[in-house]
């Protein structure tokens, strides 16, 4: 049986994978109703917010690529921290950047949800 940094490393790679096929039904089941995701422009998304801002247009990913993810098993929550290569065309202006992030995955009524993000851009 999977122990818990295992299950959360490979939910948020389908959530990575998620966010550049624009899926929105699976990104609806993992992000939780409380989500904090905060981008490494310092803007702040709701999960709403984020969906609708995907589903709109205003921002689509066409890739997120992590490493050196390493995961802290807290038992009933994963905090993730790693490195990611994020594509993602935003109000219309395509960015290509590198970030530094901690998520963060809380077991709720027997399954994980991501209930934060925080990014910080990388050096060019």
């Amino acid at each position: 049986m999977a122990n818990n940094a295992d299950t959360v490393l490979e939910l948020d790679r389908k959530r990575m994978q998620a966010m550049s096929d624009k899926d929105l039904a699976t990104l609806d089941s993992l992000l939780a109703d409380d989500l904090i995701y905060t981008h490494s422009s310092a803007r702040v998304d709701s999960k709403q917010s984020l969906i609708a801002n995907m589903k709109s247009g205003a921002t689509v990913y066409s890739s997120i690529e992590s490493s050196e993810v390493k995961a802290q098993d807290l038992g009933d929550a994963v905090v993730l921290t790693g490195v990611a290569w994020i594509k993602v065309a935003s109000q219309g202006k395509q960015l290509d950047f590198g970030v530094r992030f901690t998520d963060a995955y809380a077991k709720r009524g027997g399954r994980w949800q991501m209930v934060a993000w925080q990014s910080t851009r990388l050096p060019a």
